[in-house]
């Protein structure tokens, strides 16, 4: 049988994706397949205000032929955890995929293959006699057709526990495109618990302070990142920032917003709109949480 904790990690895992990025470790840590660009970051981040919200790196390890990143297992304690991941900004491209992608464009059929699959209109009559598109283009596409390009964030999965579905993965909130609806996503995927999502928004209140006193933040552009948010059977629950692969420091002394679209060549990512959107919903589904539990203990009052 395989280890609690190896357990825990899986879960993470198979919501992340690309499993073959990751190894499981019984010393309590996630190890993911070495990216220069994420170790990097995660660097400057073990020294930067934004190291509580930021799973632990503790450093690299060798597995036969492959590098990894040592990272704190972030499900460590919980009990069947919950875990639901926002993929954050207004892009999840760098400007520099765009720019690859017109001076030299490499078809993906795979990429094409999913189109057609959700929405074969979406494609040209060029694309479908090539039956291939560029990953900028595939990846522009799912930012466009999402919540990513009307919120700044979209929801990639949610991971409930055994007493909740079995332990399956919801990917379907691509057509989430209104804050009402993320508030709708938010109250399935904490069951309307109010404490929990009192727990988040304010977990999400101190991240948007640090981040505004972040240096590492300010002259970084975050794409391709994502909030990963866990409670458990307990109620406890937490917020971190997770996979910087595509997250570059900016050249000379620049600094960006975050909070504003993006031009080409702004390097803007939109990341605070999107936090201020997943806010915005908490704050709502807690106003519906709250009534639900009014209404519910109303309801027994009257039968007494």
């Amino acid at each position: 049988m395989m280890h609690w904790s190896m357990q825990r990690q899986s879960s993470w895992v198979q919501l992340a994706g690309h499993q073959g990025n990751f190894q499981l470790s019984e010393g309590g840590e996630v190890l993911k397949l070495y990216n220069e660009t994420e170790a990097k970051c995660l660097d400057c981040l073990m020294r930067d205000m934004l190291r509580p919200f930021v799973p632990q790196y503790h450093g690299l390890v060798t597995r036969g032929e492959h590098c990894y990143i040592r990272l704190e297992d972030l499900l460590s304690g919980l009990r069947r955890p919950v875990i639901m991941d926002c993929k954050m900004g207004v892009r999840t491209y760098q400007e520099e995929e765009v720019t690859k992608a017109r001076a030299k464009a490499t078809l993906r059929s795979d990429m094409y293959q999913k189109m057609v699959k959700i929405d074969p209109s979406a494609l040209s009559a060029e694309e479908h006699a090539q039956k291939g598109v560029t990953k900028w283009r595939y990846l522009q596409w799912r930012d466009t057709t999402s919540s990513t390009s009307t919120l700044g964030f979209r929801i990639e999965g949610i991971m409930v526990g055994a007493k909740m579905e079995d332990g399956s993965v919801h990917r379907d909130f691509g057509k989430i495109l209104t804050l009402a609806q993320v508030t709708e996503a938010l109250l399935f995927f904490t069951r309307s618990q109010l404490d929990i999502l009192k727990a988040y928004h304010s977990r999400l209140l101190a991240l948007s302070d640090a981040l505004k006193n972040s240096l590492f933040f300010r002259t970084h552009e975050v794409i391709g990142s994502s909030l990963l948010f866990v409670h458990d059977h307990h109620r406890r629950a937490s917020v971190w920032m997770i996979d910087f692969g595509k997250t570059t420091p900016l050249p000379d002394t620049s600094e960006l917003q975050h909070n504003v679209p993006w031009a080409e060549g702004s390097r803007e990512d939109g990341y605070l709109i999107g936090l201020t959107s997943l806010i915005t919903s908490l704050s709502q589904a807690i106003s519906v949480a709250s009534w639900q539990q009014e209404d519910s203990c109303g309801g027994e009052k009257s039968v007494i």
